[in-house]
C-alpha cells in the first residue's frame, strides 16, 4: 500500500511538473518575439539631414543634423516614422563670430546626468573651411533639447590647419574617455585621430595620434579622405565605423575599424577591414551613403544604423542629403552586418518596443492659460483672426509645424490649409497674428526656440519678435499677437503632438 501511494504521488508529482515545465517554456518563447514599431519610409529627414545623430531616450527619439548655418535644430518623435513631420526645435545658436557659422555633424551623448552635445563650426563671413573646429555644449540637466550652455573648443596641437579638427565624437573604453575625430597631422591626408579625454568637455592632452588614413583605393574615391568615426560596442568588442572617399561623389561610403590592441591611443591597437561595409546601391537609387549614428530600438533587442545619402549620383555634399535609418544584424563572427541601403519609399517595420502613435500634428498650449492656439471658428478666410481657446481637439487647432530648410517653420492649421502670419509684416510690437494664404515670406516663418521644460519661444523670421497672449490674459478670445521678447509664461509655448 506504501509503495502503491507512493508511486501514484510519484507519477502525479511527475505530471504536474511536466505541465509546469511545459508553461513555463512556452511563456518565454511568446516574450521572444520582439513586436514591431510603427512602419515608416524613409527619409526621417528630408531636407538639411546630413551627418545624422539619433538617440532615443525616456520613449523618445531625438535626432539632431548638419545646419550649415550658426543655428542647430532637433527633432522629437515617440515613433521613428513621427521624425519626419515633427517640429525642427532650435536648441543652440551662438553670436560668436568665430564660430557660429558651418555649423557640421552635432552629436548628442550622455555623461553623468547630463547631455553634451559635440560639433563642427568655423567662423561666420570666412571661406569655408579652414576655421572649423570642434565645439562641446553641456545641457542644464537630463532633457536630451537642453537648454544648453558653451562649454570648450576642442583642438589639436598637432592638426592643421590650426587646430582643424572636425566629425568629433566620444569612444569609451577601460572606463576612460577618448576624444576621436578627422583632422590632418604632420602634413598627411584627412585621417581619423584620437586623444584622451579628461572629462566630456576637456582633453587631456592636446596632440593626436592618427589611427586611420586613406590609404585603399575605395577610401580614395574623389579625395582621399576619412572622416565620421562612430564607435559601436558588442560583446566586449569595440569597432569603429568611419566614412571614406569625397562627399561631393556618390562614391562615399563607410569603412570599419576594430580595436583588437589593448591601447586606443596606438595606431597598432586598430585593425582595418580591407573592404568597405556599406556603400552605394545603384539598384535602391542610394549614393554615397555615410557619415552614420548608431541607436538601439526602444526594447533594446534590434541596433539600427542611421546615414545620409544622395538620390542620385550628380548629388553632392549639400544640404539635398536626406537622413535614413534601417535595422543591422550581427555576422557569425562577431562584427556588424550593415546589408544594403534600403531605396526610398520602402515601407519598413519599425524599431521594435514602440507603443506610441506616430503624431500627425501638434497643439500649441500657451504655458501662462493653458489655452490653445485657435483659428476663429476655423473660418477659412484670409484674415480671420488667431487667439487662444480652451483645448477641444477641434482640427481648427491643430498645426503642422512644416520645416522650410532654413532653420525656420510654418504653421498650417489642420482645418483651413492657411498658416500664421504676421499682419501686414509690420514690426510693431501688438502687431496681430492671423492666418493667411500662404506667400512664402519671412512674415510667415517661425523659429521654435527651446527654452527646457518642453516649452518653446516662437520668433517670426522677419521681425525678430515672438507669438504673445495679450496683456497675459486668460480668458477665450484673447488675442494673439507679436511681442518683444519679455521672457515671461505668456510668450512660452508647449507643442503637443495629436494624433487625431
Amino acid at each position: 500500500m506504501v509503495r502503491i501511494r507512493v508511486r501514484h504521488w510519484v507519477t502525479w508529482g511527475a505530471a504536474l511538473l511536466a505541465l509546469l515545465a511545459s508553461l513555463l517554456t512556452v511563456q518565454p518563447a511568446g516574450t521572444a518575439a520582439a513586436a514591431d514599431g510603427k512602419p515608416f519610409t524613409n527619409p526621417v529627414k528630408s531636407q538639411k539631414g546630413a551627418d545624422p545623430w539619433l538617440e532615443y531616450y525616456n520613449g523618445d527619439y531625438y535626432l539632431v543634423t548638419t545646419s550649415f548655418t550658426g543655428e542647430l535644430t532637433m527633432r522629437k518623435s515617440p515613433t521613428l516614422a513621427g521624425l519626419s513631420t515633427a517640429p525642427s526645435v532650435q536648441v543652440w545658436s551662438d553670436s560668436t563670430a568665430t564660430r557660429n557659422w558651418n555649423m557640421w555633424a552635432p552629436e548628442i551623448h550622455f555623461f553623468d546626468g547630463k547631455w553634451y552635445l559635440y560639433y563642427s563650426a568655423g567662423p561666420r563671413g570666412a571661406a569655408c573651411c579652414d576655421g572649423q573646429r570642434t565645439h562641446v555644449l553641456e545641457s542644464a540637466g537630463s532633457d536630451p533639447m537642453g537648454p544648453y550652455t558653451y562649454k570648450n573648443t576642442l583642438t589639436g596641437a598637432n592638426t592643421t590647419p590650426g587646430g582643424w579638427l572636425i566629425d568629433a565624437s566620444v569612444l569609451k573604453h577601460g572606463g576612460k574617455l577618448y576624444l576621436v575625430g578627422s583632422g590632418f597631422v604632420g602634413g598627411g591626408k584627412q585621417s581619423l585621430v584620437i586623444a584622451p579625454l579628461s572629462n566630456p568637455y576637456t582633453l587631456a592632452s592636446s596632440t593626436f595620434t592618427v589611427i586611420s588614413s586613406p590609404t585603399l583605393s575605395w577610401e580614395t574615391q574623389g579625395g582621399e579622405v576619412n572622416e565620421g568615426p562612430e564607435p559601436l560596442y558588442r560583446d566586449g568588442r569595440t569597432f569603429l565605423v568611419y566614412s571614406a572617399s569625397a562627399c561631393w561623389g556618390p562614391d562615399y561610403k563607410l569603412g570599419q575599424l576594430e580595436l583588437t590592441g589593448s591601447d586606443p591611443l596606438l595606431a597598432s591597437s586598430w585593425t582595418k577591414k580591407q573592404t568597405p561595409v556599406f556603400q552605394r546601391s545603384d539598384a535602391a537609387g542610394v549614393y554615397a551613403p555615410g557619415h552614420n549614428g548608431f541607436f538601439t530600438s526602444p526594447d533594446g533587442t534590434e541596433n539600427w544604423i542611421v546615414y545620409h545619402a544622395n538620390d542620385a549620383a550628380s548629388d553632392g555634399c549639400d544640404n539635398g542629403r536626406t537622413t535614413r535609418a534601417q535595422k543591422f544584424t550581427w555576422n557569425a563572427d562577431g562584427t556588424p552586418n550593415f546589408g544594403t541601403p534600403v531605396a526610398l519609399g520602402t515601407t519598413l517595420s519599425g524599431p521594435s518596443g514602440e507603443t506610441a502613435t506616430t503624431p500627425k500634428a501638434y497643439t500649441i498650449v500657451n504655458r501662462n492659460s493653458g489655452k490653445c492656439l485657435d483659428v476663429d471658428g476655423g473660418k477659412a478666410a484670409d484674415g480671420t483672426n488667431i487667439f487662444q481657446w480652451t483645448c477641444n481637439g477641434g482640427a481648427n487647432q491643430k498645426w503642422r509645424i512644416e520645416d522650410r530648410a532654413d532653420d525656420t517653420s510654418r504653421l498650417v492649421n489642420v482645418a483651413t490649409g492657411k498658416v500664421a502670419d504676421v499682419a501686414e509684416c509690420a514690426t510693431a510690437d501688438g502687431t496681430d497674428i492671423r492666418q493667411w494664404s500662404w506667400l512664402n515670406n519671412n512674415c510667415q516663418k517661425f523659429r521654435m526656440v527651446y527654452l527646457g521644460g518642453d516649452y518653446v519661444r516662437i520668433v517670426n523670421a522677419a521681425t525678430g519678435k515672438v507669438m504673445d497672449v495679450a496683456d497675459c490674459r486668460t480668458a477665450d478670445g484673447t488675442d494673439v499677437r507679436q511681442w518683444s521678447w519679455l521672457n515671461n509664461n505668456c510668450q512660452q509655448w508647449r507643442l503637443v503632438p495629436t494624433t487625431a
